[in-house]
């Protein structure tokens, strides 16, 4: 890469081949790990909310927890931490405002299978006091279109239907109504924080009229465990009766768009690197008319077709893996500037969890891309190397 040039444009287009390849795998290097951190911000707001492992029926809403195959997964090998809740949709009332939201009651454990206590905006979360008074945390976007404030003075009255409701003039008469004081507001992603308010499963169940029914089991898996195997042998103990979720698999499609945006850029950024490739053959297109008479001389030293191309063709290579790993140092580099320091701003910061662009760089991410730019670089030099060698060779056999 560094010997003397007849034609001093040949080192210059060789080293704009170079600027080409690192900026392209810098980019893709940088893009990948906002990606990434992204992911891994969701993915932890997410977990504050979801179980590592939510059982469920098949079909219906609510299942007896007294079955004994549900009692035999709470003491097997592995889940942690359980916790029963059952979720039903309801009318929220606060002086004179009205929400639809979903009530999901809990029990004492279920701060041990997620993480919402460390989520709580306002207030805190108590479900229960000294004198085990029940109260109900809420969600930070029905707390909004409530108008909710923590003063312990107005409640939260919850209307849901009667389960055996019968036809009555008076409508209130079809309804369940309880009210509930609240003592908190979590704030933990859209989705959640105007959908759900937390309530005792005791005062859930009461509401909704049932006794031993719940809507799911939401289990901590212990890290010694593979969550894969335990979630395996919980499906095969409970059949096709019960549906077994892990966090994935609870909002499937969510995470499925995050990956297809994620490669689909990894396919544009990729495009933009073929591109810039062109470079390289350019540059080699012009080294090997500049060695021709070069090539004769190896030619009369003995040197085959096979060998010459293998020279041009390392040499392309070259730019290629040199390009690569300067974008590699650049895009890392710029990648930990921002995990420091928070360099690139969110537009509107101060209205979101996180002021900074998240950065997560995956070694799984550097690997592919390396090989991706390798692979292009050797598809680049190969052409011209293929075509003008041979070109050359004959016409000097000739």
């Amino acid at each position: 890469m560094i010997s003397k040039k007849s034609k001093n444009a040949i080192n210059i287009i060789s080293l704009i081949s170079i600027f080409g390849v690192a900026i392209g795998t810098a980019a893709l290097i940088i893009v990948l790990s906002v990606f990434n951190g992204f992911d891994n911000l969701i993915e932890s707001m997410y977990n504050s909310f979801d179980p590592d492992l939510k059982i469920s029926i098949a079909e219906g809403k609510t299942f007896n927890h007294h079955n004994p195959n549900i009692e035999k997964i709470k003491t097997l090998d592995g889940v942690e931490f359980f916790s029963e809740t059952l979720e039903e949709n309801a009318l929220l009332k606060y002086n004179n405002n009205q929400y639809f939201a979903t009530v999901k009651g809990v029990d004492s454990n279920f701060c041990k299978v997620s993480g919402i206590d460390t989520m709580i905006v306002g207030g805190k979360f108590m479900l229960h006091d000294d004198k085990n008074r029940e109260y109900a945390v809420v969600g930070q976007g029905v707390a909004v279109f409530l108008s909710l404030g923590l003063n312990y003075i107005d409640p939260i009255i919850i209307y849901v239907p009667k389960r055996n409701a019968s036809i009555s003039v008076n409508p209130e008469k079809a309804f369940n109504r309880k009210y509930i004081f609240p003592s908190g507001i979590f704030g933990i992603q859209q989705e959640f924080d105007i959908k759900y308010i937390i309530v005792p499963l005791d005062f859930a169940k009461d509401l909704l009229e049932y006794k031993n029914n719940i809507s799911s089991l939401e289990l901590k898996i212990s890290p010694d465990y593979n969550i894969d195997d335990i979630q395996n042998k919980i499906q095969t103990i409970l059949g096709d009766d019960f549906v077994v979720k892990n966090r994935f698999q609870q909002h499937e499609a969510f995470y499925k768009i995050m990956k297809s945006e994620k490669w689909a850029i990894f396919l544009i950024l990729t495009f933009i690197l073929i591109i810039a490739s062109f470079n390289i053959i350019g540059s080699l297109s012009m080294l090997i008319i500049d060695k021709k008479n070069d090539i004769s001389t190896f030619q009369s030293m003995g040197a085959n077709l096979k060998s010459i191309r293998k020279i041009f063709l390392y040499e392309g290579w070259m730019i290629s893996i040199a390009g690569a790993i300067v974008g590699l140092i650049i895009g890392s580099f710029v990648c930990w500037l921002q995990i420091k320091f928070g360099i690139v701003q969110m537009k509107g910061a101060g209205s979101f969890i996180i002021n900074t662009y998240p950065v997560a760089m995956n070694f799984i991410d550097i690997i592919i891309i390396f090989i991706t730019v390798l692979i292009i670089g050797w598809l680049a030099a190969w052409f011209p190397v293929k075509y003008l060698t041979k070109k050359y060779v004959i016409n000097n056999l000739n």
